[in-house]
């Protein structure tokens, strides 16, 4: 296997990876502590849909298609953006309740992974749009 199809193998299953993770901390923990506390089921739930443009990406990069590199590197750009942004204006005045806590490190690997991403397509560019 060559180093740039062993790169995307690891990115595909690291965005699969978060995309679970995300579900689980936005959706069925905050869905498990409402039951638990006898409140709406949707209570502390956190709407985010990123975890598709994440599968979807991961999916791409298993079936390249000519749009694949561009898709990856503006999902990349974008998530690094909202993510700083995010976390320059939440470090002015953390609240680091459960909620708020789950949510910055679900965000830490998040932003790892798409710096990480960023990273690997500039380097390899000219081999991935060839493919």
């Amino acid at each position: 296997m060559k180093k740039t199809d062993a790169c995307l193998n690891f990115y595909s299953h690291f965005l699969v990876f978060l995309a679970a993770w995300t579900l689980v901390i936005k959706f069925a923990f905050p869905a498990a502590m409402a039951l638990n506390q006898s409140e709406p089921l949707l209570t502390y739930v956190m709407w985010d849909f990123w975890w598709v443009a994440h599968l979807f990406l991961a999916w791409q990069f298993a079936h390249w298609k000519s749009y694949t590199y561009l898709f990856a590197l503006v999902t990349s750009v974008v998530e690094i953006a909202i993510i700083a942004t995010k976390f320059t204006l939440f470090l002015r005045a953390p609240e680091w309740t459960i909620w708020r806590t789950n949510w910055f490190i679900n965000k830490i690997f998040v932003l790892a992974c798409f710096v990480g991403l960023l990273v690997f397509l500039v380097q390899e560019r000219k081999a991935l749009q060839k493919r």
